[in-house]
């Protein structure tokens, strides 16, 4: 299947916005952080402090919502800080 691009895990709208400074070159590009920025599991750890095998369980545990891009897994940086905050007191 050549020249075929596979997602898993990522919705049509956010491809859409993915996409869009892409799409628009005249379009300034943000490059302020939100909080639906996307994070590799790395820098999900050093947020979070934990270890890989960790962030692991708790995706396996439905705790946390993984993205597939490509070969990549992220997540969504309001998703992992709302996790956080329904654990604590």
């Amino acid at each position: 299947m050549e020249g075929q691009i596979f997602l898993q895990g990522i919705t049509l709208e956010q491809l859409a916005e993915a996409l869009k400074p892409l799409v628009q070159p005249n379009a300034p590009v943000q490059s302020t952080s939100t909080e639906d920025d996307l994070l590799s599991r790395d820098e999900v750890c050093t947020l979070l402090n934990i270890s890989k095998t960790t962030l692991n369980n708790h995706t396996k545990a439905g705790k946390l919502q993984k993205y597939c891009i490509g070969n990549r897994v992220l997540y969504k940086k309001s998703e992992v800080l709302a996790s956080v905050q329904s654990i604590s007191y």
